[in-house]
């Protein structure tokens, strides 16, 4: 005899939450460079648990998170690249969860004597001021600990020509070199490598000084913008590298490089899967040794994994 058959409910519950590992790479928004034989601009903090970090720290340790639970990203911009004398821009922080990389310092300027480079994840190098030739110039920006280095410092050559030069700004490896005199430039710190996507790749370079008669700074190693000595605008530094942007020439004669925009890569074991919410522009891909991992390259928003 078959039984009666009770009619109900069935559910299902809500899948468990489960500890997930998270090596992370989190680097600032560069900052932008500034005008009047300014100074390059620093490239943003960098944090990372893979490889090497910045500002000649260790290794940061791995987040323990769990899945089903949205994380907080944020992309850093880059600072701006000015116009105008007398102003520069630092980047922007980025964020993952509970890590926070600061933002790049903007370049130092002349025009109202403020030569002295901005703060930030790297320094932003020193801007030349005309007032006591000859002479070394301002100081470079100071960068964070375990995220970056200091700007370089200026120079200011004597009378007549007056010639000036810019310090370059700090790297996520390196201090931004100083101006040697008048008419060189300093050029940007050096970046970072770190091989969290699989391949070796240098991240967070300074921008390189400007000049006004003379050699102006490259850019250090890992996208750093390189200074100018015309009229032509200086580099700026490259996209989702973090790095700093140049330093111009003077008002008029073309504007300073910006920094480059910053980057979030998080590397996990592939037996997860990421989520990316409204907001976050980001790819998920695989990576050697058993990982996968997300490359978010702009944006504000959630990221979870189940």
């Amino acid at each position: 005899m078959i039984g009666n058959i009770v009619a109900g409910t069935f559910s299902v519950g809500a899948p468990p939450a489960l500890p997930i590992t998270i090596d992370y790479l989190v680097i600032a928004g560069g900052g932008g460079g500034a005008l009047s034989s300014g100074g390059g601009g620093g490239a943003g903090g960098l944090r990372c648990t893979v490889t090497a970090t910045g500002g000649g720290g260790s290794v940061e340790s791995p987040l323990s998170l769990t899945t089903n639970t949205n994380y907080t990203v944020t992309i850093g911009a880059g600072g701006a690249g000015t116009s105008t004398d007398g102003t520069s821009f630092n980047g922007n922080n980025s964020v993952f969860s509970t890590i926070t990389s600061v933002a790049g310092g903007g370049g130092g300027t002349t025009a109202t004597s403020n030569e002295v480079g901005k703060s930030g994840g790297s320094g932003g190098g020193a801007g030349s001021n005309i007032s006591s030739p000859p002479r070394a110039g301002g100081g470079g920006g100071a960068g964070t600990a375990n995220q970056g280095f200091a700007g370089g410092n200026s120079y200011q050559n004597g009378a007549p020509s007056y010639d000036q030069a810019g310090g370059g700004g700090g790297g996520a490896g390196a201090v931004g070199n100083n101006s040697s005199n008048g008419n060189n430039a300093g050029s940007g710190g050096s970046g970072v490598a770190t091989s969290i996507t699989g391949s070796s790749i240098t991240y967070a370079g300074g921008g390189g000084g400007g000049v006004t008669n003379g050699t102006a700074g490259t850019g250090g190693s890992g996208g750093g913008g390189a200074g100018t000595n015309s009229s032509t605008v200086a580099t700026s530094g490259t996209a989702n590298l973090g790095a700093g942007g140049g330093g111009g020439r003077y008002a008029g004669s073309g504007n300073a490089g910006a920094g480059g925009s910053g980057v979030v890569v998080l590397r996990y074991a592939d037996t997860f899967t990421v989520s990316f919410g409204a907001g976050v522009t980001g790819t998920e891909s695989s990576a050697s040794g058993g990982y996968k991992r997300a490359t978010i390259t702009g944006g504000t928003g959630n990221v979870s994994w189940a």
